[in-house]
């Protein structure tokens, strides 16, 4: 059997709490399976590389959408040309969801449904008892650099810049208290505060060579999956196997509009209003022109720097356990 590594996010309650049953189902099943539990935020990453050099075929993440992400990242070496595309360090190995977070978007996204933390261990048991890929999904990932195309990142929901750059920090920010409440309740809590705060700022944005915007704006995200943000229906259509980035944009908002849109974001209905725009590519590019002016930079919920930036598609990049 394919020797399995479980990584566990120490930070969520969730998967504290889930561990020892999650520990005794893999047991029981005979699985040789190794436990680790984070320590510091990129802990997943780098014990993730680790594994994958070691010979593990199998990583499981125990946790939510941003430690599932840090685990993506450790698939992939970063190339010191910082043009070039990440380098996947193992192609024949699998990413695992054990889903145990706020929102838990990409296991919802990866089948289309909600499924119990049991279903999923269940999968990951199958899978490695198996000798084929029939329990495996290939999926695109977001190839992503902040901080003026210097900071690279792996992003596999969504990354959002400017008002959801500055939820998606302060979402993080929350202590144990606020981590009781829901995803939803949380993040509305944190885009109150970010909307009292905002102010528009210059953005231009290219898509596959063609501008789409030049102008002041609200919110700019890149997707690769219809849900993002514990629920968050960013780009409803969004699919993450078409091998395709969504960019959304939204201009010209003011803070009353922005606090109207903000519960509609969770069934897409911000689609409709005619200041969102959407357009697919394999590219997309956001520059921000004066210093003061950079849009801070959330992906998967984790921060990741500011603009300029870029981003690009890797199409089945990665394998996933379903």
């Amino acid at each position: 059997m394919r020797p399995t590594l479980v990584i566990v996010n120490h930070v969520a309650a969730k998967a504290r709490r889930a561990l020892p049953r999650v520990r005794a189902l893999l047991e029981r099943s005979g699985l040789q399976v190794d436990f680790h539990e984070t320590t510091h935020a990129g802990d997943a990453t780098a014990r993730t590389r680790a594994a994958l050099r070691d010979h593990y075929q199998t990583i499981a993440v125990l946790g939510g959408d941003g430690t599932l992400s840090e685990a993506a990242e450790g698939f992939f070496e970063f190339s010191a040309e910082a043009a070039a595309a990440p380098r996947a360090i193992n192609p024949g190995a699998a990413l695992a969801v054990l889903p145990a977070g706020t929102g838990d978007d990409f296991a919802r996204g990866l089948t289309g449904k909600r499924a119990s933390l049991d279903d999923w261990v269940r999968k990951l048991i199958v899978h490695s008892q198996s000798h084929d890929e029939t329990h495996t999904r290939q999926v695109d990932v977001i190839y992503g650099r902040s901080n003026n195309f210097t900071l690279p990142f792996i992003c596999l929901n969504a990354s959002t810049l400017g008002i959801g750059g500055e939820t998606g920090a302060r979402v993080a920010a929350q202590g144990d208290f606020m981590r009781r409440f829901s995803g939803e309740t949380r993040f509305l809590l944190a885009a109150a505060g970010a909307v009292a705060k905002w102010r528009e700022r210059r953005v231009h944005i290219v898509v596959d060579n063609e501008t789409l915007a030049d102008e002041p704006m609200n919110l700019v995200a890149i997707a690769n999956n219809a849900y993002a943000g514990a629920g968050m229906m960013l780009s409803p259509k969004a699919i993450i196997d078409d091998g395709k980035l969504d960019v959304v944009i939204a201009s010209h908002l003011t803070r009353v509009n922005v606090i109207r849109e903000l519960p509609r974001i969770h069934s897409g209905g911000h689609v409709a209003n005619p200041k969102v725009k959407i357009k697919q590519g394999s590219y997309a590019r956001i520059e921000t022109f004066a210093e003061g002016d950079a849009l801070p930079i959330e992906a998967d919920g984790n921060v990741r720097g500011h603009t300029p930036a870029d981003y690009r598609v890797i199409p089945a990049a990665l394998k996933f356990v379903v």
